[in-house]
């Protein structure tokens, strides 16, 4: 009886509510309403993996098997909205979500063989200690939840680069070359690997990136974001 005096007092004072419509959420909800979940821009990139419009962009960037997004990105819509939360307002919590649901997902077209770890894009030292926590990761620890695959945090940020909002897409790709390298005594000889980020726009530094693992001999990458633009 206690506990639930303190959990509504707490509810209260700081009060659950839906990141995107702003109603009280019951107990069974975690940020999102029932209603704003069911409305999510979902893709269908998860059923055409290896033959879509991101792979296309790609193309003669990097060498990857299979692009994913988990939703869709619009202007001023509910996935920029929630890439805002995550990332300018102290909600890790949402990466984590959208990472859960998307492994579900991904669960359910038995893409959990598919990979023997999952790779987060890191920050730089000096915006990680600025923000408190990487975005990507967090939408990794729900995916890793989701499909029983283990997170290795084995890429490193050694440039910190000027914001990519502004820049062309020929120079976000000069912005970020040479910016990722592999940890030291790490291997990724022979492994598939799930390379995330949080949302894919030309695919530089997702490319950058998966270029690092497989120089330094990873069987397989494959790309998965939160939001990505698109056909599909």
């Amino acid at each position: 009886m206690r506990l639930l005096f303190v959990k509504d007092f707490l509810d209260l004072i700081f009060p659950r509510n839906c990141e995107l419509c702003t109603r009280a959420l019951f107990d069974y909800e975690f940020c999102l309403c029932t209603i704003c979940e069911g409305k999510l821009p979902i893709t269908s990139y998860h059923l055409r993996a290896t033959d879509n419009d991101l792979k296309d962009k790609l193309q003669g960037l990097t060498r990857v098997s299979r692009v994913l997004a988990f939703l869709k990105f619009t202007k001023n819509g509910k996935t920029q909205r929630l890439l805002h939360q995550l990332k300018y307002r102290n909600k890790p919590q949402v990466g984590y979500y959208l990472g859960k649901k998307y492994g579900q997902l991904l669960l359910k077209q038995d893409y959990s063989k598919s990979w023997d770890c999952i790779v987060p894009v890191p920050l730089h030292r000096m915006k990680l200690k600025r923000r408190g926590y990487n975005q990507s990761e967090e939408f990794a620890k729900g995916l890793a939840e989701s499909l029983g695959i283990q997170i290795e945090n084995i890429l490193e940020r050694i440039v910190a680069t000027e914001t990519q909002t502004k820049k062309s897409r020929l120079e976000r790709m000069g912005n970020v070359e040479e910016v990722f390298q592999l940890k030291s005594s790490i291997s990724v000889q022979n492994r598939n690997i799930l390379l995330v980020d949080d949302v894919i726009t030309t695919g530089a530094t997702l490319c950058s990136s998966a270029n690092v693992l497989l120089a330094n001999g990873a069987k397989n990458v494959d790309l998965a974001t939160i939001a990505a633009g698109g056909k599909i």
